[in-house]
């Protein structure tokens, strides 16, 4: 996808009259195509692959430049945009992006809703505020504002209806189509306090929503790797799928080596599906760009890899080295306050049993007392502990 994004949307969005110079009134201006420009293409297209491998500031650099050249456009805002959700999406607990997203976001809308309001750029801008409105939702939803949520996602539908209207919905249309048919029927589902607002919305498909995204993620240019990211954890968390998550995520982590996301995400595959010699040797990948500084990997990537790692080498009844990652776990979870996660839970399970087995006692019985206090009765882990402590 990072090969292609820029090309599909030059060639159907760019060559617009009146947004390729100063003087609208050119005869030059009506053609010029940037998909005509050799530089311009390479350039840009390298930094789509930036972006997705985490080389923000090099990808920044490059859409500003495109926003200089085409200043009343609403691409390059919209690529910014994308460039910061993905520093989000690292730790999406993490808030400080969100204002330079939304501004990004915000003004990729302006600029598109000036160009709606002409007839013969309705298709194209309606793109634009599809994706815009649905992205600002995105990242509400994440946030919890759900009244924004559900407004932003009225209007992305409204943009992608106008689109259907008129005949026109290419894969790239198609993506927010198969988001809303899936998830606005897994959403009242898993969250029943939501189901109000969701009476507003026409009803979804779940199974159309998820053919559309294999659709999306197999034809697409422009959504092609975020609709392969959705399809990878729909299909891995929902649709318990784990061979075509498998594959999804391991061409991902192939495309993007240094998308500290798309990496965990592999680990957790190889992990989940029993290949635990892979899942070793690419949990240790990401240990050793943690302990570097790499962007991107920090406390989130090592919980998931120090886990994988205690895991395996308590298995092979290697303690020493069973401890010393899951002390890591613990430490990387309370770092981003995830002390009621499974990943520091159990951690702290196998800390207490290991030291039993050592003859710690005492030390056993901290641990012990420790996941009994950040658990729930009713939680696996808790009764694990709890059963521990009896037999001490």
């Amino acid at each position: 996808m990072g090969r292609t994004i820029i090309l599909f949307i030059i060639s159907k969005l760019i060559c617009l009259p009146g947004f390729c110079s100063d003087n609208p009134d050119t005869e030059d201006s009506a053609q010029v195509m940037l998909l005509e420009n050799i530089s311009i293409q390479v350039q840009t297209t390298q930094a789509i692959n930036d972006m997705y491998n985490f080389k923000f500031q090099e990808a920044e650099k490059q859409f500003n430049r495109l926003k200089q050249e085409f200043p009343h456009h609403p691409l390059a805002y919209f690529l910014l945009a994308l460039n910061e959700w993905w520093k989000i999406n690292v730790n999406i607990e993490n808030e400080e992006f969100d204002g330079s997203f939304l501004a990004y976001i915000d003004t990729a809308i302006l600029r598109a809703n000036y160009l709606y309001e002409m007839p013969q750029y309705r298709v194209e801008s309606a793109f634009f505020l599809a994706a815009g409105y649905g992205f600002q939702g995105r990242l509400y939803a994440e946030r919890g504002k759900w009244a924004k949520a559900a407004f932003s996602g009225k209007n992305s539908l409204k943009y992608l209806k106008d689109c259907k209207e008129k005949g026109y919905l290419s894969p790239e249309l198609l993506f927010g189509d198969a988001l809303y048919n899936y998830f606005s029927v897994w959403i009242p589902e898993n969250y029943p306090m939501l189901k109000p607002i969701m009476a507003f919305f026409p009803k979804g498909d779940k199974n159309e929503g998820l053919d559309q995204m294999r659709h999306v993620a197999r034809n697409a240019f422009y959504t092609r790797t975020e609709a392969q990211y959705f399809l990878m954890r729909i299909l891995a968390t929902e649709e318990n799928d784990m061979a075509g998550a498998m594959q999804v995520s391991e061409y991902l982590n192939q495309t993007f080596p240094d998308n500290s996301y798309f990496h965990r995400f592999y680990a957790r595959m190889l992990y989940s599906t029993g290949q635990h010699s892979a899942a070793e040797r690419v949990s240790q990948e990401i240990m050793i760009r943690i302990d570097s500084g790499q962007i991107g990997y920090e406390a989130i990537c090592g919980r998931y890899a120090s886990f994988y790692l205690g895991q395996i080498n308590e298995q092979r009844r290697d303690f020493d080295r069973a401890k010393f990652y899951f002390q890591r776990t613990v430490e990387f979870a309370e770092q981003i306050n995830a002390t009621d996660s499974g990943y520091y839970l159990y951690a702290l399970l196998s800390l207490g049993q290991i030291a039993a087995h050592e003859g710690n006692e005492d030390l056993a019985r901290e641990y012990f007392k420790k996941v009994k206090k950040d658990s729930r009765r009713k939680e696996p882990v808790n009764k694990r502990a709890r059963s521990m402590l009896k037999e001490m």
